[in-house]
């Protein structure tokens, strides 16, 4: 019988372009679309250079990863599922280990903890947010936790904060000190973008 392959995805554009890194079994977590994936990084384009990034959960990593390949100066991982997370640590040990930081945990208790870390940083923060809606158990009031975890962030610098969500969901304009400014879908997956309003 043939071997079941495991599933891949590569890095799109950058210093590691063509990397091909493993994804975790699609029962536990479904990868970000490489158009979707795309589409996120022609909006951030050269604003990723130089700040933090942080995957809120952190699945394969392939976001967080691919924003090193740009130019970030820190990926940030936070995933609590065993298996993903085993994957997420052998993506950073082949793309820049020194520059990914991966917490095992609960996102919901470790966000808060690393943005406290990274309170008086002088580098620029991008919060990307895509929760597990489909696969996992309990998960019913996963997005309204998420909104509640953004709103509750009183870090000034935080750039922005970028939602991938089931398309369908309503997302507020505001959370906490963040104003949604752009949308855009793809099938059954979208994006929103948040920032803090300049006064």
């Amino acid at each position: 019988m043939a071997k079941k392959q495991k599933p891949v995805t590569k890095i799109i554009a950058g210093k590691y372009k063509g990397k091909i890194l493993d994804l975790p079994d699609l029962d536990v977590t479904r990868s970000s679309k490489s158009i979707l994936k795309e589409s996120f990084f022609n909006v951030v384009q050269y604003d990723v250079i130089d700040t933090i990034f942080i995957e809120a959960f952190g699945g394969s990593g392939s976001i967080g990863l691919e924003a090193i390949s740009r130019g970030a100066a820190q990926a940030h991982f936070i995933e609590i599922d065993n298996k993903s997370y085993r994957t997420l640590q052998s993506n950073c040990q082949k793309v820049q280990p020194e520059s990914c930081t991966t917490v095992f945990g609960d996102t919901f208790k470790k966000l808060p903890e690393v943005l406290t870390h990274y309170k008086n940083s002088k580098s620029p923060i991008i919060l990307y947010i895509d929760p597990p809606f489909d696969f996992r158990e309990d998960m019913e009031d996963i997005y309204a936790d998420c909104f509640d975890m953004v709103e509750a962030i009183e870090n000034d610098n935080i750039q922005l904060v970028t939602f991938e969500y089931a398309t369908g969901l309503e997302m507020p304009h505001k959370l906490g000190k963040f104003t949604l400014f752009k949308t855009k879908k793809f099938g059954k997956s979208s994006l929103s973008y948040y920032h803090i309003e300049e006064e």
